[in-house]
């Protein structure tokens, strides 16, 4: 039941789409522009290097905040439900913002979020995942070929992390540590399917910065 609690505040706070309410504040809906993705790399495509940097903070920040109120709320409990606190209040932040129920379930890919989320979890996943991202960012300038590969190489570190006993499961079951944040990084990939789809068909192109 405990689990279900933090998703569901996970939820609600996912739900504030940055994106969103500052395209509504320049005058436009993001979703009716650009790829229509309610993220912060269809902000940067659409509105600017302002926008994107805006949107990026926002949907990192509403996955802070979640996080650390259930911390802050649920300490009693002991440090060994830090990580299911973690794990699931951030599973429902994700799905709030790729799933906001005020915008039709139409949101943006959680890159943002599930970042924010591999900085809460461990610091040598967010090292990783910072090298990929911006060496693949920087070289090639496909944002979709970087978040896909950081997500998927920080869940394979996380793999390690877990069954070496390098990050601690606390009350939760090693397999069920493990298939939470699985489940968010296909989720991700999931979202990902078209900008897939067209890496391997060699289609998908550069960002192109306003």
């Amino acid at each position: 039941m405990i689990r279900l609690l933090f998703i569901v505040v996970g939820y609600l706070f996912g739900c504030i789409q940055t994106s969103f309410f500052y395209g509504k504040k320049q005058g436009l809906d993001i979703r009716e522009h650009g790829s229509g993705n309610a993220g912060s790399t269809n902000a940067l495509r659409v509105m600017g290097k302002k926008a994107g940097f805006i949107v990026f903070i926002g949907d990192m920040g509403k996955m802070f905040l979640a996080v650390l109120l259930m911390l802050l709320l649920f300490k009693s409990r002991g440090p060994e439900y830090v990580l299911l606190i973690k794990l699931y209040t951030g599973l429902g932040v994700v799905l709030g913002h790729d799933f906001p129920c005020f915008m039709n379930f139409k949101g943006g890919k959680g890159v943002a979020s599930t970042a924010a989320l591999i900085i809460l979890l461990d610091w040598r996943m967010t090292i990783l995942g910072l090298i990929i991202f911006f060496g693949i960012a920087l070289t090639t300038g496909i944002v979709s070929l970087a978040s896909c590969a950081t997500v998927t190489a920080d869940l394979i570190l996380y793999i390690v992390l877990i069954l070496t006993g390098l990050l601690a499961c606390g009350v939760l079951p090693v397999w069920e540590a493990i298939l939470v944040f699985a489940f968010i990084v296909v989720l991700s990939l999931l979202r990902h399917a078209e900008n897939i789809k067209r890496l391997f068909r060699g289609e998908e192109k550069p960002l192109k910065i306003k």
